[in-house]
């Protein structure tokens, strides 16, 4: 052993096995522990020297919510011969807490079991995962339920008192219907597009597009819901950027939006070329008070909020899932004035695709 530690020529198997997060327990041909690690004997609350030659239905002493051990329900040295394992399932330790256990069942030629190895890992993750579906149906109701209060409310009105309301009074509640119809739909786009981003299926139909087109297009139908200024500030000649124009123009909604949601002042959008040329350089500039760096990292999770003001916590999580689906980048900084600045880097469309 060097000063730096022991090199792994010099470890054994169970230290090895020892040093492993997840729990392993190893039972041979008749059912006998020979091994139990240091994080399954910790779980277990089985001393791995006394576990050692010990049936393993005494040592995995986990149970299901139906009151079954493992070793009964699962029954390794049981069924097939061309059994050779366990899938993933969710057991209680002695304490009470989740474990997830998976098993490999090797046997010989014949096809007779030589060896049991399972292994034991943490339910944490998937107690985090809960949360996190738990999250979002919360926040999935909380968005709907604004809108479809608003559309349900207006169309009752329209219908119960369709014939005393004149065309400028039924014009305004048809639009404020369209509106919450636009925001209901939005929200059922990012989440689809969330579940698309997770499990990597997100679908791109790419094509050269005139960004500053878009941008303007964007901050006109913002623009048309705010009372805030949104300017917007193109360079002239702009190359085509390579780009989703649908997802480019989600892209830069959220960040427009958020801009008028959470700063304050001029909402500024500006689009110029990065000095190498390989890219448009779009930032998104406030008046407001700014995100303080030490938060800035977390921006672009789910569910993030910063402030007071309402939203899914889904916007800049799909910013930055979408920007780097394209093989763009996306960064915040500040102004001059300390306003908070989002600026994304969007690749140009090549000539050779």
């Amino acid at each position: 052993m060097d000063a730096t530690g022991p090199r792994t020529d010099d470890l054994t198997v169970c230290d090895l096995v020892d040093a492993l997060p997840d729990g392993v327990v190893v039972a041979d041909a008749d059912g006998l522990v020979t091994h139990v690690n240091a994080a399954a004997a910790r779980w277990l609350h089985v001393p791995a020297a006394e576990a050692h030659g010990r049936p393993l239905a005494e040592v995995l002493v986990l149970l299901n919510t139906e009151g079954c051990d493992w070793v009964r329900y699962n029954a390794p040295y049981g069924g097939l011969r061309t059994r050779v394992g366990v899938p993933e399932q969710s057991w209680l330790l002695p304490d009470g807490h989740e474990v997830l256990t998976a098993a490999r069942i090797v046997r010989d030629a014949d096809g007779v079991v030589v060896r049991v190895a399972v292994t034991l890992r943490s339910g944490r993750g998937r107690e985090r995962l809960d949360r996190e579906r738990s999250d979002l149906v919360a926040t999935v109701a909380h968005e709907l339920r604004s809108p479809l209060t608003g559309v349900k409310g207006f169309v009752q009105a329209m219908l119960n008192r369709w014939d005393v309301l004149n065309d400028e009074q039924k014009r305004l509640m048809l639009t404020t219907v369209n509106a919450d119809a636009d925001r209901l739909s939005r929200l059922i786009t990012e989440l689809l597009d969330v579940a698309r981003i997770d499990t990597g299926r997100l679908s791109l139909h790419r094509r050269p597009c005139d960004a500053a087109e878009l941008a303007g297009r964007v901050v006109c139908s913002v623009g048309a819901g705010t009372s805030r200024t949104i300017s917007l500030e193109a360079d002239a000649g702009l190359a085509p950027v390579m780009a989703d124009p649908d997802k480019f123009t989600q892209v830069l909604t959220n960040l427009v939006e958020n801009g008028v949601r959470h700063g304050e002042g001029t909402v500024l959008v500006r689009l110029a070329p990065t000095a190498d040329g390989d890219a448009v350089r779009i930032t998104v500039d406030d008046e407001g008070r700014g995100i303080p760096e030490e938060i800035r990292r977390r921006v672009f999770t789910k569910f993030w909020h910063f402030g007071q003001a309402g939203g899914s916590g889904l916007g800049m999580y799909l910013v930055g899932g979408l920007v780097g689906a394209h093989g763009g980048t996306t960064e915040i900084g500040e102004t001059a004035d300390g306003g908070a600045r989002v600026a994304v880097t969007w690749p140009v469309a090549r000539d050779d695709g």
